[in-house]
């Protein structure tokens, strides 16, 4: 059995220790879970498509990916859409009808989480 190592990346393990002191902070449990879904290995993190954000989501809420947004389908509601990484064509179509912006835009703007979704 290999041992467990988690993230790699200087900017995730950032992000995660950021996410996990405004949890503290605000007293928000939303945030504690984005973290440890963040810290799960590449291979388990989720990645969304679009038709499911569109299909699971309401008009103007916020929808959190704790992983990555990929590009099959299309979105016709006025969301806004924060995950640690988007594929380019994902990102330009919902900038056509929404937001999209990363979770530490999210954090900054809405640091009590309120009305945010997580999906994947």
């Amino acid at each position: 059995m290999a041992k467990r190592t988690g993230p790699t990346s200087l900017v995730l393990k950032k992000l995660i220790a950021d996410l996990k002191s405004l949890s503290t902070k605000e007293k928000v449990k939303l945030w504690r879970r984005l973290a440890e879904d963040l810290s799960k290995s590449t291979r388990q993190r989720r990645k969304v498509n679009l038709y499911k954000i569109e299909k699971y989501t309401r008009d103007g809420e916020i929808a959190v990916v704790p992983g990555k947004v990929l590009s099959e389908g299309e979105i016709n509601k006025k969301l806004t859409v924060a995950a640690f990484k988007f594929s380019d064509k994902a990102r330009e179509k919902i900038n056509k009808t929404g937001k999209a912006i990363s979770i530490q835009q999210l954090m900054k703007e809405n640091p009590k989480g309120k009305k945010v979704r997580i999906l994947g």
